[in-house]
C-alpha cells in the first residue's frame, strides 16, 4: 500500500465533503440556531406577564380567609415575594454564574421579564351562593366587568369535617389570564387556607415557615483528585452532551462515506480511480478523509461546548480527562462504523439498495440513544456493564458511564477500549474484503448472507 496515494485519496475525500456549501451550512446551522435562541428570541418574544388589574371575588363560608387573601394579593405582598425570589435566584446561581454576568442580566431586566409587573388586585367577599353564580357569569363579560377571578372555598376547607377530612377550593378565571398570574393566585389561596388552619391550632404560620426553611450553602463533590463544586444541571447535561459529541460526528462521517462510495460506483468514477490506486488504498483513503470530516465536526461542536462552559465560569466542572477518552472512543467508533457503512456503499449501486443493509446497523446504534437516560441513572446496572463490552455500542455506553455520577472502574474502561480496538481491526478486515469484491460488481444488490460469503473468500 502506497501511503502517498492513500493521502491523496484522503485529501480528495475530505475536500469533496467539507468544501461544499451544503456541509458548511450544516456545520454552522447548530451554532446559529443556538445563537438565535439565546440572543434574538428573547427580544422578539414578550416573556413578561401583562399588567393585571381587576377584582378577585371570594365566597368563604368560614369568613376567615378574605382578610388574609387581601394581604396576600396586595401590591406590597407581590413586591416582597418578587424581592425574595430575586434573592433566592442569586443564592441558587451565585456559585455557578460569575458575578459580572449576573449583574449584567439584572441590568438588562432578565428577572423582570420573568417576574413581570406587580398586579393590582382588589379582593371582595361574596355574601352567598347566589352571588357566587352571578360572579361566575360576570367572568364572561370581559368588556364591562372588572372581575378577574372568582374563588369558592369549601365549608370544611379551614375546619375539618366530622370524619377529619379537609375541603378544597375552586378557582374560576376570566379567559386569557396569564399562567403566571394564575399560579400566583393559587399559591396565595393555598397559603391563606394553610395560615387559617394553623391559626386555629394556636400556632404562628410565619414562625412555622421559618422553622421549615433550610438553606443549603453548597454541594461539593469529593474525589481522589480533590474537591469541586457540584452543579446538578451540568451533571444532567454533561452525559448527553458527550454522547452527542461522539454520535453526531461518527454517524455523519460514516453516512458521507457510504453516500460518496455509492455515487462514485454508480457513476463509474470508481473504475477510473481503481486504475490509479488499489481497492485497499482507496478504502483507506476514503475512511481517513471522512474521519477528518468527523474530527472537524467534533472540534467545532466540542469547542463551542468548552467555550460556553468557560464563559459561565463552569470549566472546573469538566474533567479534562473526559476529552482524552472522547478522542479515543471517537477513533475506535468511527473506524467501526465507517468500515460497516463503507462496505455497504461498496456492495450496492444505489442509495435505495443501501437502506435494506443499513437498517439493522442503525437499529443497533439507536439502542444507546434510546436508553441513555437509564444508563446514566444506573451506570453500574447489569445492562450498562454488559453493553460496555459489546461492539459497536460499547464506546457510546462507556462514554455515558464515564460522565455519570458513578464512573466505572479503570479496568472496565480499558477493557472496553481493548474490545473496541479488536472490533475496529475486525471491521476493517471485513470491509477490505467486501470493498475488493463489491466495488466493480453491478446488478442485484447483495444480502447479508452474500456479504458474509465475500468476507470468507480468500
Amino acid at each position: 500500500m502506497n501511503p502517498r496515494k492513500v493521502l491523496q485519496v484522503a485529501i480528495r475525500e475530505f475536500l469533496s465533503t467539507a468544501a461544499t456549501k451544503a456541509f458548511l451550512i450544516s456545520v454552522l446551522i447548530v451554532p446559529l440556531v443556538a445563537l438565535v435562541m439565546i440572543l434574538v428570541l428573547p427580544r422578539i418574544i414578550n416573556a413578561k406577564p401583562p399588567a393585571v388589574e381587576g377584582q378577585v371575588l371570594v365566597y368563604d363560608p368560614s369568613g376567615r380567609l378574605v382578610a388574609t387573601l387581601s394581604e396576600e394579593l396586595s401590591p406590597e405582598a407581590f413586591v416582597e415575594r418578587n424581592e425574595r425570589l430575586r434573592r433566592q435566584i442569586r443564592e441558587a446561581v451565585g456559585g455557578s454564574v460569575p458575578g459580572p454576568l449576573l449583574e449584567q442580566a439584572e441590568r438588562q431586566g432578565a428577572l423582570d421579564q420573568v417576574l413581570g409587573q406587580v398586579p393590582r388586585l382588589e379582593v371582595a367577599e361574596l355574601p352567598g351562593p347566589e352571588e357566587l353564580e352571578r360572579a361566575r357569569q360576570a367572568l364572561r363579560d370581559r368588556e364591562r366587568s372588572r372581575v378577574l377571578a372568582v374563588v369558592r372555598i369549601d365549608d370544611n376547607a379551614v375546619e375539618p369535617a366530622e370524619d377529619g377530612t379537609f375541603g378544597a377550593y375552586a378557582l374560576y378565571l376570566r379567559e386569557g389570564v396569564d399562567d403566571r398570574i394564575t399560579e400566583q393566585l393559587e399559591r396565595a389561596i393555598e397559603r391563606a387556607i394553610v395560615d387559617a388552619r394553623v391559626a386555629l391550632r394556636g400556632l404562628d404560620a410565619d414562625e412555622l415557615r421559618v422553622l421549615m426553611r433550610v438553606r443549603g450553602e453548597r454541594t461539593v463533590t469529593v474525589t481522589d483528585k480533590g474537591e469541586r463544586e457540584s452543579n446538578e444541571a451540568i451533571k444532567a447535561i454533561l452525559p448527553m452532551a458527550f454522547f452527542m459529541l461522539l454520535w453526531i460526528p461518527v454517524i455523519t462521517g460514516g453516512q458521507y462515506l457510504m453516500t460518496t462510495t455509492i455515487e462514485e460506483k454508480s457513476s463509474r468514477v470508481v473504475e477510473v480511480l481503481l486504475s490509479a490506486v488499489s481497492p485497499l488504498e482507496l478504502m483507506t483513503g476514503k475512511i481517513l478523509g471522512q474521519m477528518a470530516v468527523g474530527l472537524l465536526l467534533l472540534a467545532v461542536y466540542g469547542g463551542l461546548g468548552v467555550g460556553a462552559l468557560s464563559a459561565f465560569a463552569l470549566l472546573g466542572l469538566l474533567d479534562l480527562g473526559l476529552l482524552v477518552y472522547l478522542a479515543i472512543f471517537f477513533v475506535i467508533t468511527y473506524f467501526v462504523i465507517a468500515s460497516l457503512m463503507g462496505a455497504i456503499g461498496a456492495a450496492v449501486s444505489e442509495l435505495r439498495e443501501a437502506q435494506a443493509l443499513l437498517g439493522p446497523v442503525m437499529i443497533v446504534l439507536m439502542i444507546p440513544l434510546m436508553l441513555w437516560f437509564w444508563i446514566m441513572r444506573e451506570p453500574d446496572s447489569t445492562f450498562a456493564v454488559a453493553t460496555s463490552f459489546i461492539p459497536p455500542v460499547n464506546t457510546f455506553v462507556m462514554m455515558l458511564r464515564l460522565t455519570s455520577s458513578a464512573p466505572p472502574p479503570a479496568w472496565q474502561v480499558w477493557l472496553s477500549i481493548l474490545v473496541g480496538v479488536g472490533a475496529m481491526f475486525a471491521s476493517l478486515w471485513a470491509a477490505a474484503k467486501i470493498f475488493r469484491i463489491g466495488l466493480l460488481l453491478h446488478g442485484k444488490p447483495p444480502t447479508f448472507r452474500t456479504l458474509i460469503a465475500w468476507i470468507r473468500m480468500a
